[in-house]
């Protein structure tokens, strides 16, 4: 099987992130709700059509919040993600050239004891 279509493939990653941003804004639509709800009840003069008017705007204003809150967060974690990926490419550079200096410094220093003479100074 290939990656894209095994089960532990990217496909598969990428259905689960989706399948999990849909319950999370399902989650977060239905305590809108319930906070449009309780907000409604303390409105006791309100006709059942006003109710229902502002349950529905009170819960429409606050998925849309949610869904600029979860936007900006997406977009702050994609650009964190290239800070990162950079900052880990500048550290690598740095390791892999000191290990070359170590080994070309280890290699001198061994060319130099060759060719000292066996019996000494």
């Amino acid at each position: 099987m290939s990656p894209q279509h095994g089960p532990d493939g990217p496909a598969a990653e990428a259905g689960l992130d989706r399948l999990e941003g849909y319950l999370l804004c399902w989650a977060e639509a239905e305590r809108a709700r319930a906070d449009a709800v309780a907000f409604a009840d303390r409105l006791p003069w309100l006709t059942t059509a006003q109710r229902e008017e502002v349950i529905r705007h009170y819960t429409a204003d606050r998925v849309a919040v949610t869904r600029r809150y979860f936007e900006r967060v997406r977009d702050r974690s994609g650009e964190l993600r290239e800070e990162y990926t950079a900052r880990y490419r500048e550290l690598r550079h740095r390791l892999v050239c000191g290990a070359v200096a170590a080994a070309l410094s280890v290699c001198a220093l061994l060319g130099v004891l060759a060719g000292l003479p066996a019996d000494g100074w």
